[in-house]
């Protein structure tokens, strides 16, 4: 069959063999014309098993995956007699609800799912569900309809086998590394004891979010002004969704048709209405309504409509303002994060018992017998210790425990126990990242997650003597990676203090030595080899200083000291640093010598002359030439000042001690005497040339004066981030760390 006819009738499809149809519903699905589709699937039941693509795909999966929603329940009702059919799985395993669930379409879940709750524990070849897809992929709405589609009440057990693939990651795993927090917050209270599962390399979902610094507002760099708008936003705590209430918005959401898209603009001006006509009708429930009086404490929707008032007041500010909803949206975006991650922290750490030390607490590790195991089953598998955890499953227990899809080990209640792994996953398997058996609190420590620090020493106080395979603490761990907002923190918590501050690694590295090291990477948040130089020497100072003396160890195992250490490694940054803070210097330089030699010429000449008798100015008594002659000198005098300050720093000898306060200094006062002199000869020359113009073109003479200096004021604004980031590398007493995104 070489072509197929549009106009072909229903007799010549119902007589189409499967070849034949495979043919017609691909040639009609790839031009759209889906109402073919539907007339084939009708009169033709070959058509319901086709597989047209090379991936294995029918009819019904493109369909699902071109987001024909009307065309999708026509083919489910056609199918639905055979519902054999709706598991037929694409050379991925996918059935078409596992597409749906991907994409977040809850009109398609329903009408593919409902009815036939089987459906949602198919595995496709990565052991995914399509329950699993929709939390992977961050859909909420779809994840939610498929879930209370699987437990329909309290009563029913919840699908814990479907929320697992085949490398041990949870859905929690997932929406967490993904950032979807609000989906997590979901999961957490719709599966509770999630919290205490591990992945593959024996990560919990507390590890995770431990590891990721920029979700939290320690780990993200605000410039001064979006911090002023960051403040200024308001954002929503995530609440639990009900069932029913979920079940309602979703239905309404389905019938309802598409919501025309405005502009933010207009947006922001019909939610206005929409909070005035709100609070309109809670003020008037309130005046009106005699048998429904306030009650005691204030009425909850009068003070939710004032409350979505400021949000939404705020949020048309800062349109107003100029600041482009684009800007905003990303700030708000940023904001919900830090918010909702924190949110989700509380509840981690509420929610899994996984700080239960045993003995004295001083040695959490020591309940782990098998170093090269990451996992550790304790009470029996009902819970799991946060510290080392192993895989405790034994080749006999695995059989035991192995499920019906057999992928997943499960309990007597089908419910997968801690620690356990698929099949696929050899417990024998040796992994970098399963022999760190790193903490969540050193994790946070290392990434700088103040928030999940200080939370966890406030209820778990014992987790300060958590210790890597380095034997590093969280001391340790904060100097090594310069987080200097933790180690600030736990110098702030005085109980235990000089138990942990003078612990050593493996290596016998102390706080100092590691403070002493630089890794592989500027640490600071500083551009330039030598101002990171400086914060270098500074951290090392602070640290040194932080305690009392002599409380490090002086030698590490390799004989080594501290200084020996910085020495060692910053040879590269000091020579780096030098080298810019020449090119930088001989460059100022050259401006600075310019600038003091047309100041000398100009504050040895005198605007109009002198008078004979006695040489006095002919235009002293004028304010143009007063300002003209103080301009001159201090254009001559900073300019002066400005080359000996560049000349100084050129003929320096670059030590490492001359890093920390000398050559940062002397940049620093060459830069603003430039700056100055910039100023003053600018001043100079305005004032001077005024005497020319006063009579004919007084008025004229100021912009014109004005676009003159332009040329020059650029060059000093291009050379201003340089000079703001010399006054706070020289003023701030503790530097501040760099995040990565």
């Amino acid at each position: 069959m070489s072509s197929v006819r549009n106009t072909m009738t229903g007799m010549d499809i119902e007589s189409m063999d499967s070849e034949s149809i495979k043919k017609y519903l691909f040639q009609t699905a790839m031009k759209s014309q889906w109402e073919e589709v539907v007339r084939a699937y009708r009169q033709n039941e070959r058509a319901h098993k086709a597989r047209i693509t090379k991936s294995g795909d029918t009819a019904l999966h493109i369909a699902v995956s071109d987001g024909q929603e009307e065309i999708v329940e026509k083919l489910v009702k056609l199918v639905s007699k055979k519902e054999l059919t709706l598991k037929i799985q694409n050379e991925r395993g996918n059935t078409p609800l596992h597409l749906a669930a991907a994409q977040g379409n809850v009109r398609m879940c329903k009408c593919i799912a409902e009815g036939r709750a089987y459906l949602v524990g198919i595995l496709n070849k990565d052991k995914e569900t399509p329950l699993f897809l929709a939390a992977l992929h961050g859909k909420k709405d779809a994840f939610l309809w498929l879930h209370y589609i699987c437990t329909p009440d309290d009563s029913h057990p919840k699908c814990y086998n479907y929320c697992r693939r085949g490398d041990g990651e949870t859905i929690l795993h997932c929406s967490i590394s993904a950032e979807y927090y609000d989906l997590a917050y979901q999961i957490i209270n719709l599966y509770e004891d999630l919290v205490k599962y591990v992945n593959e390399v024996g990560f919990s979902p507390l590890h995770l979010l431990a590891s990721q610094p920029s979700a939290f507002r320690s780990g993200s760099h605000l410039s001064p002004w979006n911090r002023i708008i960051y403040n200024c936003i308001l954002v929503d705590e995530l609440k639990v969704e009900e069932a029913h209430h979920f079940h309602d918005r979703v239905i309404n959401t389905i019938n309802s048709e598409k919501a025309a898209e405005y502009p933010e603009n207009y947006k922001t001006c019909i939610n206005f209405l929409l909070v005035f006509w709100k609070m309109a009708q809670v003020f008037g429930k309130r005046s009106t309504d005699p048998e429904n009086p306030e009650p005691k404490g204030g009425n909850p929707g009068h003070y939710n409509a004032c409350f979505d008032y400021v949000k939404l007041l705020s949020k048309a500010m800062l349109i107003l303002l100029g600041l482009g909803s684009k800007e905003i949206r990303k700030l708000r975006n940023k904001k919900e994060k830090h918010k909702w991650s924190v949110q989700i922290m509380d509840k981690l750490l509420k929610s899994a018992s996984t700080y239960e030390y045993e003995d004295s607490g001083m040695n959490p590790q020591a309940a782990t017998t098998d170093e090269t195991s990451p996992y550790k089953i304790s009470d029996g598998g009902d819970r799991i210790t946060l510290g080392s955890i192993e895989p405790s499953t034994t080749d006999h227990q695995q059989n035991e425990n192995k499920g019906n899809n057999g992928t997943i080990g499960q309990d007597q209640r089908g419910v997968m126990r801690e620690g356990s792994l698929p099949p696929e996953v050899s417990t024998e398997k040796k992994n970098p990242e399963m022999e760190k058996k790193e903490t969540p609190i050193l994790i946070a420590a290392k990434n700088g997650v103040t928030e999940m620090v200080e939370k966890i020493l406030e209820l778990f106080p014992v987790a300060i003597h958590d210790l890597n395979a380095q034997k590093k603490n969280i001391v340790l761990l904060a100097v090594e990676n310069r987080q200097s907002h933790v180690y600030q923190l736990l110098l702030k918590r005085k109980i235990m203090k000089e138990s942990i501050f003078c612990k050593v690694d493996n290596d016998g590295n102390s706080a100092l030595h590691l403070a002493a090291k630089l890794g592989d990477y500027k640490p600071w948040l500083i551009p330039g080899a030598a101002l990171q130089m400086q914060w270098e020497i500074k951290w090392y100072e602070f640290v040194k200083t932080s305690m009392p003396f002599h409380f490090f160890v002086r030698y590490n195992k390799e004989s080594q000291t501290a200084r020996d250490i910085f020495t060692k490694t910053h040879t590269q940054i000091v020579k780096d640093g030098g080298n810019w803070l020449i090119n930088t210097s001989q460059s100022c330089s050259v401006v600075a010598t310019l600038i003091a030699t047309v100041a000398f010429a100009t504050a040895s000449t005198v605007p109009g002359g002198t008078k004979e008798d006695n040489g006095e100015p002919t235009l002293e008594n004028h304010p143009a030439f007063d300002i003209f002659a103080i301009a001159s000198l201090v254009a001559l005098c900073f300019s002066v000042t400005a080359m000996v300050m560049f000349l100084a720093i050129l003929t320096s000898r670059y030590q490492e001690r001359d890093f920390g306060k000398a050559l940062p200094r002397k940049l620093l006062f060459g830069l603003t005497s430039l700056f100055l002199s910039i100023a003053s000869i600018l001043i100079s020359f305005c004032a001077g040339h005024f005497f020319l113009l006063k009579d004919e073109l007084k008025y004229a003479a100021f912009p014109v004066y004005a676009i003159t200096c332009l040329p020059v004021s650029f060059f000093a604004m291009a050379q201003f981030p340089l000079y703001v980031d010399l006054v706070w590398a020289t003023f701030k007493k503790v530097p501040q760390r760099s995040y990565k995104e």
